[in-house]
């Protein structure tokens, strides 16, 4: 519950400024991420959700649960992928349609005669048990329909559950109309990268939204990892993870500037035509050379080093400033730590899913046969710190490749 003792003035205070810190995000999980730690903290809350309406129904977008998972996150329980249908069935489907917060007391003593039921599956799949629950509907000031904000289990100064308080009440649902500004942009951030790689893809197959979404979130989470690893601020760890996984999913733009008899030839290229498609690091590297934010500065990072190589045997290496008087396209192959750390995450990233990835001119390698690569990469092709963290996380990659399966665009 808010702090005891503090005036309502000084509530409102702190819950506008965690919106102005709201607006500083760009990607939609972490600003996920920020307004359920937000809404959380405001009531004291041990675990919560959040679903956005998307297509008409409700889908499981973030999930926090201190005694599951911990206060780092739930990190493969993240990308669980599973939606609801907005109707009176079910507790944030009812909240979505009519638009009504509804606090419940305790989920298991719920009227039997209301319309909506409490589903207690999870409780039973794993052990938890789920009592007190406040059910925001996601609106923003405009009235535009986001999503729900699901809390569960108000607890005491003694770590007992209790009811959620008159307070909660009030100020749960001030800040989650707030906050749905932040998140209704960030959506429409995300869903203007992704219709930027819609063009890619007209002119390379390979470039799906489902791939540049799994790319952008192995980067992510890698890089999540390797910064708690290094004892990295978790905030500055989760501010910048917000910028590469955007700036990831952007890794091939520039291959727009590929000719498709290349880009879509069945076969094997040629050494001629292997010279020209280098040149797509070239090419997406300059769509953000007036930088002008952090997100451009990795957004060209990641565009012109992805594949580089840690042993230095990559691409395009260290160009000339005047790229008129480059006879070929690598000049001096960039090593080991010269690489930017986000391409170094992206380059893994993308060729575990390039080889996990049916194309017409390959068959999809067997998940095995790819791990044993990597592990075999490691200090090659790849950095090692990378590829232990990649093998740290395993599960959370999987559970994105789970998620964000191919015909997937957000």
């Amino acid at each position: 519950m808010p702090e005891a003792g503090k005036r309502p003035r000084d509530i409102v205070k702190d819950i506008m400024r965690v919106i102005e810190e709201l607006n500083h995000l760009k990607d939609v999980d972490t600003i996920l991420d920020r307004v359920l730690y937000q809404a959380r903290q405001l009531t004291n809350a041990d675990a919560g959700s959040i679903f956005l309406l998307q297509d008409g129904h409700l889908h499981f977008s973030y999930v926090h649960n201190d005694t599951l998972f911990g206060k780092q996150g739930a990190t493969k329980h993240i990308y669980t992928d599973f939606s609801l249908p907005v109707n009176d069935k079910s507790i944030v489907g009812y909240a979505a349609l009519t638009g009504e917060t509804l606090v419940i007391d305790d989920a298991y003593t719920l009227d039997p005669d209301l319309p909506y039921h409490f589903n207690s599956s999870f409780d039973r799949e794993s052990g938890y048990a789920t009592h007190s629950i406040l059910t925001i509907p996601l609106k923003t000031l405009r009235g535009n329909r986001v999503g729900v904000l699901q809390l569960i289990n108000a607890m005491d100064e003694q770590g007992q559950v209790r009811p959620f308080s008159e307070e909660d009440v009030n100020y749960a649902p001030f800040f989650a109309n707030h906050a749905s500004v932040a998140i209704e942009r960030g959506v429409m951030t995300r869903e203007l990268i992704l219709r930027m790689m819609k063009m890619a893809e007209m002119r390379d197959p390979a470039e799906t939204g489902a791939h540049v979404m799994r790319v952008g979130s192995y980067s992510a989470e890698i890089f999540h990892k390797i910064a708690i690893t290094k004892g990295q601020d978790e905030t500055e760890a989760r501010r910048t993870k917000d910028i590469i996984r955007l700036a990831a999913m952007l890794h091939d733009v520039g291959k727009v500037g590929i000719p498709d008899s290349i880009l879509k030839k069945p076969g094997k290229l040629t050494r001629e035509e292997f010279d020209t498609i280098q040149w797509h690091t070239v090419y997406g590297a300059a769509l953000f050379a007036n930088t002008t934010s952090e997100l451009d500065v990795l957004s060209r990072d990641i565009a012109l080093h992805h594949h580089e190589r840690w042993n230095g045997r990559g691409y395009p290496g260290k160009l000339p400033e005047d790229l008129s008087q480059a006879d070929t396209i690598c000049q001096r192959p960039l090593a080991g730590e010269e690489i930017p750390l986000a391409a170094r995450i992206c380059a893994l990233a993308d060729v575990y899913d390039a080889l996990g990835s049916s194309r017409s001119y390959k068959e999809a390698w067997p998940e095995g046969k790819i791990l044993e690569l990597i592990r075999s990469e490691r200090g090659e092709h790849f950095d090692p710190q990378v590829v232990d963290a990649f093998f740290e996380i395993y599960d959370t990659i999987q559970a994105i490749k789970a998620k964000f399966h191919d015909h997937t665009r957000s």
